[in-house]
């Protein structure tokens, strides 16, 4: 997938990695800004439970 990603990207190597290089940093805010507030309250994380 990442070798079909980088074949079809335009320029040199280093436009290449800068494109990538964006590639990710949205990537990683769509997941933070959208998918993980999204998918918490499906998450058990904080279903904390105490006994005595």
């Amino acid at each position: 997938m990442y070798g079909w990603i980088w074949r079809h990207l335009p320029g040199n190597t280093w436009i290449r990695a800068l494109i990538s290089l964006l590639l990710v940093l949205v990537v990683v805010y769509v997941l933070f800004q959208y998918v993980f507030p999204w998918a918490e309250p499906l998450l058990p994380f904080n279903d904390v439970t105490v006994n005595n």
